[in-house]
């Protein structure tokens, strides 16, 4: 097995003891694996340790991933579960050729519903093939879905996927030439615009059923992680991914449709749980991340009558210290928020979320107090349990799983998580495409300075010729040659001679 830099070694004896994704990558600082643990630290060890080269004997895949691995990064999360779907995220967003892929879509169910259709129908597909239709779903069961959708042909007289409905003037349409609509208990007989009606009900019952099996799901996922049965947790994982992302926003429906209404009903269950002193609109919610304990970073979502109002979306680079300290980057960030409101003369939101137990909401509350401004509601969710902790002196609260009240906090905070670390990916992107400079022999950080500088980016540089780059200042022909080849995967003749700069000290071979 190939000897692994002394730089990567020592990072991995300096790995944390905590749960986590972990990012390998080789030379040329290509993701090559993703991977999930309960402890980075044994976890990524476990792939370092003498005498595996044996162990891996009938495993060549495994055996060449270890002997190229170069370099790694890592993120910390609060819990495996979490782990599992960031795991899922990466492998997704960077595709590393050591992962199997995830083809979780093509294994469940979605509902179809194509509105440019003159009496659009629910119709099963596996696959979504345009985007102007809307999707619901995925759905892992499908004898459950077909009952689902059996009861919603019955409660709100529509059409599904085996319906031919005939049109017997110009906007008038029989939908069954049988018993069924009598079975059903709604006119046969019905204009476009009394039809559409009826499909907006439906969508808004599918779009509920889509959305609570979501949430139990993701209780069931943590359950699972819970009993350490990671496989099963790893499968639902793949299926909340998939549902997640079929449920973001496709096309609006048509103007001749009216629009679906915010479901007021969660809204209503949460003022009642917390005894707030108005309905909840506005809600906005903080979570503090950091990539390899080094980059701290913040987010804060907003939500307007129960749903993502992303226009209104935050995220913070901490600058008030180096290091990692959730509290102290809470209490940044929630001062820099809400001092800011103040500055403007706007409102403050109807409550504050926190991602976060009793620590993170003492910090929030110290910033208020130095902003000499009493708090509005604000209460933490802590991931564990999800109990939520209030601010005053009132004892943490524990509400039912299937609770709307809890279900709308959960897809706050986990708004909240997702924001954050796409953040997070964005650094860690714009870091390793920088980071390719860093195995160019003798580059040191000032010409790496120069170079940036001079094209912007790392495509650029890849992109420019050997006389561009030769016209930077330190680059003759020589190195402006090794480095183009460099950087395009070529060999050259000669490894690169780069002279180092002067305030970094020769390479030694």
């Amino acid at each position: 097995m190939a000897l692994h830099p002394d730089s990567l070694l020592e990072k991995v004896r300096a790995l944390p003891d905590k749960p986590g994704v972990y990012m390998m990558k080789d030379r040329l600082g290509r993701i090559i694996y993703v991977g999930k643990a309960n402890s980075l630290k044994k976890r990524v060890s476990s792939y370092f340790q003498a005498g595996r080269t044996r162990a891996l004997r009938h495993q060549p895949k495994i055996r060449t991933l270890i002997e190229m691995i170069a370099d790694l990064e890592t993120i910390e999360v609060k819990s495996e579960p979490e782990a599992l779907l960031l795991e899922g995220k990466l492998i997704k967003q960077w595709r590393p050729r050591y992962n199997t892929d995830f083809t979780d879509d093509k294994r469940f169910l979605l509902v179809r519903l194509d509105m440019d259709a003159a009496l659009p129908r629910f119709v099963l597909t596996r696959f979504k093939k345009d985007t102007r239709s809307r999707y619901f779903g995925p759905f892992a069961h499908s004898g459950l879905l077909r009952k689902t959708l059996a009861t919603m042909r019955a409660k709100f007289g529509v059409l599904l996927g085996d319906s031919s409905p005939k049109k017997i003037s110009d906007d008038t349409w029989q939908l069954y030439d049988d018993v069924r609509s009598e079975l059903y208990g709604w006119p046969n007989t019905v204009t476009t615009a009394e039809y559409r009606e009826r499909i907006t009900l439906a969508a808004d019952f599918l779009d509920g059923k889509s959305r609570e099996w979501l949430s139990s799901l993701r209780a069931e996922m943590v359950v699972r992680a819970g009993k350490q049965e990671f496989e099963k947790a790893a499968e639902l994982r793949d299926i909340v991914l998939a549902l997640e992302r079929t449920l973001a926003p496709t096309r609006k429906f048509s103007r001749e449709v009216v629009q679906l209404q915010p479901d007021q009903t969660a809204l209503h269950a949460l003022q009642v749980a917390l005894n707030l002193p108005t309905l909840p609109v506005h809600l906005e919610c903080f979570d503090i991340s950091h990539i390899s304990g080094t980059f701290v970073v913040a987010s804060m979502v907003h939500f307007t009558n129960g749903r993502p109002d992303k226009n209104n979306y935050r995220r913070f680079s901490i600058k008030s210290f180096v290091g990692n300290d959730d509290f102290r980057a809470m209490e940044e960030v929630v001062g820099r928020r809400y001092r800011r409101l103040i500055e403007e003369q706007k409102t403050f939101p109807d409550l504050v979320v926190i991602d976060g137990g009793r620590g993170q909401i003492a910090a929030a509350l110290k910033a208020f107090l130095a902003l000499d401004c009493p708090p509005p509601p604000m209460i933490g969710l802590a991931k564990k349990m999800e109990t939520i902790i209030f601010h005053d002196e009132r004892p943490p609260l524990n509400l039912p799983l299937n609770d709307p009240a809890l279900n709308l906090l959960q897809r706050l905070r986990d708004e909240a998580h997702r924001f954050a670390n796409t953040y997070n990916a964005d650094l860690r992107s714009k870091k390793i495409k920088e980071s390719i400079l860093d195995d160019f022999l003798g580059l040191g950080p000032k010409r790496k300075k120069l170079l940036l500088d001079q094209f912007g980016s790392i495509e650029r540089l890849r992109a420019a010729s050997i006389d561009e780059i030769a016209q930077v200042s330190g680059f003759g022909g020589k190195i402006a040659a090794d480095l183009h080849a460099f950087l395009h995967g070529a060999k050259t003749n000669d490894a690169p001679v780069a002279q180092p700069d002067s305030e970094r000290p020769p390479s030694t071979p």
